[in-house]
């Protein structure tokens, strides 16, 4: 089942059982989806989808800041749980340590001298982790580990 059919089901059962986060978050996602595809004149498949779903979550996240900010408590927490429902369609997430490691064995790979190449290691590091980390996190680490 593609990630677009799961998105409709799921719409339809968030539909049943009221709830309205889930429906409002699905329904979002569905019309990002379809904006792109509008736009662009092609079909999405699953690939693009993730793409599109890792947007909405990076929004969240900096919402949440900004929320926290604010002293926005209800927003904050509005928006956890939007992430939790984004993280639902997302592959798991890697943990910091796994994407040290990943770093690690990158930096080695290409023989990084040090903070110059922070640009050339991320380039060679987001294929591997795309969808699966947070890329502030692995900017972070690399700064870290260079």
């Amino acid at each position: 089942m593609s990630l677009k059919d799961k998105l409709m089901q799921d719409l339809k059962a968030a539909m049943k059982e009221k709830d309205k986060i889930r429906k409002s978050v699905i329904t979002l996602i569905r019309s990002a989806i379809k904006q792109y595809e509008v736009d662009n004149r092609e079909e999405l498949n699953d690939k693009g989808v993730l793409e599109l779903i890792s947007k909405q979550l990076k929004q969240r996240r900096d919402a949440i800041s900004e929320f926290e900010k604010g002293s926005r408590q209800d927003l904050v927490e509005e928006a956890g749980k939007e992430i939790e429902i984004l993280l639902t369609y997302l592959p798991k997430q890697l943990t910091e340590d796994e994407i040290r490691e990943i770093v690690k064995a990158t930096i080695e790979e290409l023989g990084a001298p040090g903070p110059k190449a922070m640009g050339k290691v991320m380039g060679a590091l987001m294929p591997k982790v795309k969808g699966k980390a947070d890329g502030k996190i692995v900017s972070k680490v690399v700064k870290e580990l260079l």
